[in-house]
C-alpha cells in the first residue's frame, strides 16, 4: 500500500513537471524582432521593383496608336512582334555572344584566381585590390578608354596590325574586359577557402596534376565558377554602352534594341515586351541553375 501511494506521488510530481518540461523544451533563443524594421526595405521594394515591373507589363500588354501614343489594354501583339525573324536574329546574336563572353572571362579570370590564391602570399591583396580597381572608375570611362585602345589610328592597328574596333571581337573584347572582376571575385573567395592539402595528396597517391586539378580542384571550385559564370552572363545579356561604342552600332544587342524602341520609335509597348522576354530568358538560365545546383547539394549530402 505504501509503495502504491509513492508509486502515484511520483507520477502527480512527473505530471506537474511535464508542462514546465513542455514549455521549456519549446522556448526559443532566436533574437525576435519587431516586424516594423522590414517595413522601409518592404517599401522600398514595392515601389521601385513592384511598381516598375507592373508599369512594365501594362506597356507590353498595350497597343500604340501613334507616334508616343498608347493605347491601354491587354494585347498579346507585341510578344507576337518578338517572334519575328528579324528580332530572334538579335536575341540569338545577344545569347550567343553572352556566352561567349562568358566563356572567355571565365578562360581569363579562372587562372587569374587560381594563381592569387595559389601562388601568392605577401602580395595577394595587392593583386586582388588591382582587380577591384577598375570598379572605382565609371563603367562608361573605362569603355572609353578601351576605344582609346583599339583605334583604327592607334598603335594597337598600325603597328600590330590589329585593327578589330566596331567589329564583334572588339565588342567582346569589351565584355571580357569590363566584367572579368565580376568573376574572378568569387573564384578566388572559393579558392581561398580551399583545403590544398587535398591536392597534395591526390599527388602523392600518384595523381598527375592535370587530374589532380580536374577530380579535385575543379569540382570544389564549381560553384564559385558557376555564381561568377551567372554574375557575367546576365549583365552582359543586357548590355547598352559596349556594342553602342565598341560596335559603333553595327552589332546591336537586345538592349540596343530596347533603347531604340524608348527613345526614338518612342514604341514603349514593343520595348518593355522586348525587356519582359529577356527577363523570361534570363529567368529560366537562373531557374536551371537553382534546380541543379539544390540537385547537386541533395547528392553530395
Amino acid at each position: 500500500m505504501a509503495s502504491t501511494t509513492k508509486v502515484d506521488s511520483d507520477a502527480r510530481a512527473a505530471g506537474a513537471h511535464a508542462p514546465a518540461a513542455r514549455s521549456r523544451a519549446a522556448r526559443s533563443f532566436k533574437p525576435r524582432y519587431p516586424a516594423w524594421l522590414v517595413l522601409p526595405s518592404t517599401t522600398y521594394y514595392l515601389i521601385f521593383f513592384v511598381g516598375a515591373m507592373a508599369i512594365l507589363v501594362a506597356f507590353s500588354l498595350a497597343t500604340q496608336v501613334g507616334f508616343g501614343q498608347i493605347s491601354y489594354g491587354f494585347s498579346l501583339a507585341q510578344f507576337r512582334a518578338v517572334f519575328s525573324s528579324l528580332y530572334l536574329d538579335i536575341f540569338v546574336r545577344t545569347m550567343m555572344m553572352a556566352f561567349l563572353g562568358t566563356a572567355l572571362t571565365i578562360a581569363v579570370g579562372y587562372p587569374v584566381a587560381y594563381w592569387m590564391a595559389r601562388y601568392l602570399s605577401t602580395y595577394k591583396m595587392l593583386a586582388l585590390l588591382l582587380i577591384v580597381v577598375p570598379f572605382w572608375t565609371s563603367f562608361l570611362i573605362r569603355t572609353y578608354a578601351l576605344k582609346i585602345i583599339l583605334d583604327p589610328k592607334g598603335y594597337l592597328a598600325t603597328d600590330l596590325h590589329i585593327n578589330i574596333m566596331y567589329t564583334k571581337y572588339a565588342v567582346a573584347v569589351g565584355l571580357v574586359y569590363n566584367y572579368l572582376p565580376l568573376f574572378i571575385l568569387p573564384v578566388f573567395a572559393t579558392l581561398e577557402r580551399m583545403d590544398w592539402t587535398l591536392v597534395e595528396a591526390a599527388t602523392d597517391l600518384g595523381a598527375s596534376p592535370f587530374r589532380a586539378f580536374r577530380q579535385v580542384t575543379l569540382p570544389l571550385t564549381l560553384p564559385g565558377v558557376v555564381t561568377g559564370a551567372l554574375l557575367v552572363l546576365i549583365p552582359m545579356t543586357g548590355e547598352y554602352i559596349i556594342p553602342n561604342i565598341l560596335g559603333g552600332g553595327k552589332y546591336e544587342f537586345v538592349g540596343n534594341l530596347i533603347g531604340d524602341q524608348f527613345n526614338e520609335a518612342q514604341n514603349q509597348p514593343f520595348g518593355s515586351a522586348l525587356a519582359i522576354s529577356l527577363m523570361i530568358v534570363l529567368s529560366i538560365l537562373v531557374a536551371a541553375y537553382i534546380f541543379f545546383a539544390g540537385k547537386e547539394e541533395r547528392f553530395g549530402t
